[in-house]
């Protein structure tokens, strides 16, 4: 879930070039370097998800999306609202993760408190 988030993520900070140009007028050098330059490391991010360290760096993303308000005001919305779908994303995915875990060990307790079969 947390990878479908990011993902998502990258598109509308992609996105977020053109309106920093055109509209709020920061320089191109700057609006391509954050805006591609945080959508890629959200790809990048989304695909390395197997590592804890990831989960970090998708923190990190979430700031960094939400600063980029002081440069696109409604970032400061579009920011937040990633950064609680993140949020819930990383929240439901430790909870089925837990109960995966769980439900393994009850099935490894259960095979063992089987009778084994007579040959």
């Amino acid at each position: 879930m947390c990878a479908a988030m990011l993902t998502l993520e990258a598109i509308i900070l992609g996105l977020s070039v053109p309106v920093m140009i055109s509209v709020e007028d920061v320089p191109k050098g700057p609006a391509l370097a954050l805006g591609l330059g945080l959508a890629v490391l959200c790809i990048l991010t989304a695909g390395s998800l197997r590592r804890p360290q990831a989960y970090v760096v998708g923190h990190a993303i979430q700031v960094g999306a939400i600063a980029l308000g002081f440069l696109v005001p409604i970032m400061f919305f579009v920011g937040a609202m990633f950064a609680a779908l993140w949020a819930g994303a990383f929240v439901l995915g430790r909870r089925i993760e837990d109960d995966k875990a769980r439900w393994a060990a009850e099935a490894a307790e259960a095979e063992g408190d089987q009778p084994l079969p007579d040959a």
